[in-house]
């Protein structure tokens, strides 16, 4: 095998492995925004009232005004992360986006569970 057959062999093993990798980053983010578009609609239901109920520690508690609030608040950070993805598909950025969505979850969560508590006292 010459000098220029093996340099052509690296550059094309390089090119299939470009072609590879940008087809798995396509089908990664492919699958991230569908999830996000599931997990929007999740989020704008809540806020819009369609859901109206939850389950917290096995008992059923009605949403709040407030909650619906903070399901917006997370509904339109949802979009905000669905827009930066489609642009462009940064891990690191997106761990901290996922990082921040679930904090803000837990706050609504959390808020539900202090509501309830407060009305039973």
């Amino acid at each position: 095998m010459g000098r220029r057959s093996r340099i052509f062999a690296v550059a094309h093993r390089i090119s299939k492995l470009r072609r590879s990798v940008k087809y798995d980053t396509q089908m990664l983010r492919l699958r991230l925004i569908r999830n996000l578009e599931q997990l929007f609609n999740v989020a704008d239901d809540f806020a819009r009232g369609k859901i109206q109920t939850q389950t917290l520690d096995g008992e059923i508690h009605r949403i709040t005004m407030k909650q619906r609030q903070m399901w917006a608040r997370i509904a339109a950070y949802i979009a905000q992360i669905l827009n930066a993805t489609t642009k462009n598909y940064d891990e690191r950025e997106l761990d901290k986006d996922m990082d921040k969505l679930e904090a803000l979850i837990n706050e609504a969560v959390a808020t539900g569970k202090a509501e309830s508590a407060s009305k039973e006292a």
